[in-house]
């Protein structure tokens, strides 16, 4: 197991992830911190216990924020492709009739055509 280490709030922490996994932790510890030098930036000096759960939040509320459009864009791809399979369910019905008429009009033609003999 690795071990990182990483800064968040002016405060360092030694953390263990999966190999291969240090540099994605370094870039998820930078993310908090860019967030909470940023609260700290609109609200100033509240506290780092504070800061540090507004930013929790802040980050909560985006996942539910992206959570919420994945599941319409699921949605989205669901109905369009309910909609290709109609649309491709009434081009087989269609070419079936175009198949039928053709085939009828054939042995029409055939009849007019013995019929001039």
């Amino acid at each position: 197991m690795a071990q990182v280490t990483v800064t968040i709030a002016g405060r360092t922490f030694r953390m263990a992830c999966g190999d291969g996994e240090e540099a994605h932790l370094e870039s998820l510890a930078k993310q908090v911190d860019d967030k909470i030098t940023e609260l700290r930036t609109a609200f100033g000096e509240i506290g780092d216990q504070r800061l540090t759960v507004m930013s929790a939040i802040a980050f909560v509320d985006e996942m539910s924020e992206t959570k919420k459009r994945i599941a319409n864009l699921e949605n989205e791809i669901a109905a369009l492709k309910s909609a290709r399979e109609q649309d491709s369910g009434a081009n087989i019905s269609m070419t079936d009739a175009l198949a039928n008429a053709l085939e009828e009009a054939a042995v029409r033609i055939e009849k007019v055509a013995k019929g001039l003999r």
